[in-house]
């Protein structure tokens, strides 16, 4: 089984407070594309899941691109500030054999925590990092594959 997480390009900064509305800015549609670029040659998803803030759906856009046809899930426990814990026991009820997840960076970073049993690293700004494992569960993965756009 295969497990890509992705964290969102750059975004634009809050208006008003309004964190879930903030729109990629141009450096983070070009980051965006790059892993989007990057990933085609490495995954086959069966399904996409992402958080439903703007500036993930708008990284997931360009992952779309390449896989039109794959099925996408708005998930309500990916988000900044959500319990990783939660997000990877959700994830392991899924019925997919590779899965795409477009998120967050402190959630993302946490949920590798708990994948890999290892200390909390953070994720750069739209990079990726590709999994392997029977079960999604604590403990049993390993990092296969890593990008870091350089735009």
């Amino acid at each position: 089984m295969q497990l890509t997480l992705v964290r969102h390009g750059e975004a634009h900064p809050a208006i008003n407070g309004h964190d879930e509305k903030r729109p990629l800015s141009p450096r983070g549609q070009a980051q965006a594309k790059e892993t989007a670029a990057a990933l085609k040659q490495w995954i086959q998803p069966d399904v996409f899941v992402v958080s439903p803030l703007l500036r993930a759906q708008q990284t997931l856009s360009y992952l779309q691109a390449h896989f039109p046809q794959v099925p996408v899930v708005v998930c309500d426990t990916i988000k900044p500030d959500d319990d990783a814990k939660v997000a990877v026991e959700w994830l392991a009820q899924l019925p997919y054999e590779s899965i795409a997840v477009v998120c967050h960076m402190n959630v993302v970073a946490y949920m590798e925590q708990i994948l890999l049993q290892e200390p909390f690293h953070p994720f750069q700004l739209a990079e990726a990092r590709i999994y392997q494992q029977a079960v999604i569960a604590a403990g049993l993965s390993t990092r296969c594959q890593q990008f870091i756009p350089q735009a």
